[in-house]
């Protein structure tokens, strides 16, 4: 049903990365379905850019690809229809971006359940249910 899946993974949270993954290969069932794993970097704020090294972004970006590789390398999916993409910025537009340069039908991302925080400032999965164009799959805990 779905050809092109697009998971956005924050790697700081291994479970619910699996949980995305998981949720993703069930629904990854075309024989030519891709899945692509975007993991969005914050930028560094110029005030601090005079007290870090000039190559950090970039040890930052091969960090994350790494990362991504090997999270890739673990599924059972095959490894040929699985791509990965690093990018800078806030996370709700990057993930938007991505899912319409790379052609997503399907984006899955994970969600904390809701606190008094995430209804007064919002949460990055409402911000791309509310803006995606295509579907979009949110898993919880």
């Amino acid at each position: 049903m779905f050809k092109k899946i697009l998971v956005p993974l924050d790697l700081a949270e291994s479970d619910l990365t699996k949980q995305a993954i998981e949720a993703a290969l069930t629904l990854a069932e075309a024989p030519d379905a891709q899945l692509r794993f975007v993991n969005v970097q914050s930028l560094v704020p110029m005030a601090f850019m005079d007290y870090i090294p000039p190559t950090f972004e970039e040890e930052q970006r091969k960090a994350a690809e790494q990362e991504l590789a090997d999270t890739a390398a673990k599924t059972t999916f095959p490894g040929e229809r699985i791509t990965t993409r690093v990018r800078f910025g806030a996370i709700t537009p990057e993930v938007l971006a991505e899912a319409d340069e790379w052609g997503a039908d399907l984006i899955v991302v994970c969600s904390h359940r809701p606190t008094m925080a995430t209804y007064l400032i919002g949460s990055n999965a409402k911000s791309i249910v509310r803006h995606a164009k295509c579907s979009v799959l949110v898993v919880r805990r």
